[in-house]
């Protein structure tokens, strides 16, 4: 477990809580893996009927740790995203996110995998993965599109273009966009309204929302070839450009 996940649970709500606002909630590979043991004991506690993800600090999560990226691509320790990837897509209970500030890679992906997002206005998702010579993860190269259109997802992720919380909102991807300070409110006084719901009905309504099978198919689909890129020579020099703080150059690759 790490102190850069805070996991608390009242009136049948888990919070999951990024809590490294320092460096914008970047997740580490201990994140990850603090996070996907708290979704795998709310699958399994019934007193646990919602799962709040939130944040400390002005951002989301500014997406994965690069620095786990880079070891990983050199040998080092596998990325512990997948695992999370795999518990969030095919959790069975509500999901609800409030989201600030930045929602970047993961931090916008795994939103489409949640029941209800409430957004800041001035939040910016984006989801750059071709900047770093990678590929969509967690589904969203069939969710995002479903939500958006081919378009401007394919802009999403090959040109790194991004999106307001209020643009968010207005295309589906979060329920509402609203001022900062009023976000995490919001979500919590929603989570609270589903957790007196009758939980099987809320279950199986969730079950019957999305194509589980479907899903699962193209994030394992997504996961292999994103596993292959990041050990690929345009990987390493966009790692390297970012270790380095310069631009990458993929002209001779």
């Amino acid at each position: 477990m790490t102190d850069l996940v805070k996991i608390s649970t009242a009136n049948g709500v888990m919070e999951i809580v990024w809590n490294r606002p320092d460096k914008k909630n970047a997740l580490s590979n201990a994140m990850y893996r603090a996070a996907t043991a708290a979704l795998a004991q709310a699958v399994e506690d019934k007193s646990v009927r919602v799962v709040l993800l939130a944040s400390e600090g002005d951002s989301f999560t500014s997406g994965n740790d690069l620095a786990d990226f880079a070891s990983a691509a050199m040998g080092g320790e596998a990325p512990a995203a997948g695992a999370f990837i795999e518990a969030i897509a095919q959790f069975p209970k509500p999901l609800v996110a409030a989201v600030a500030g930045l929602a970047v890679g993961v931090g916008t992906t795994m939103l489409l995998h949640c029941d209800l997002v409430f957004v800041a206005s001035d939040a910016k998702l984006t989801t750059p993965f071709v900047n770093l010579a990678l590929v969509p993860e967690a589904a969203s190269s069939l969710l995002m599109p479903a939500h958006i259109g081919h378009r401007r997802a394919f802009a999403m992720f090959a040109l790194g273009e991004g999106l307001t919380g209020e643009q968010a909102a207005q295309l589906g991807v979060a329920n509402v966009a609203l001022p900062a300070a009023e976000v995490l409110a919001a979500a919590r006084a929603a989570a609270a309204k589903l957790a007196l719901r009758p939980p099987g009905a809320v279950m199986a309504t969730k079950k019957l929302m999305r194509n589980g099978e479907a899903i699962l198919t193209q994030l394992r689909t997504e996961g292999a070839i994103f596993g292959e890129r990041l050990k690929s020579a345009e990987a390493m020099e966009a790692f390297m450009a970012f270790q380095q703080k310069r631009a990458p150059d993929f002209s001779k690759l």
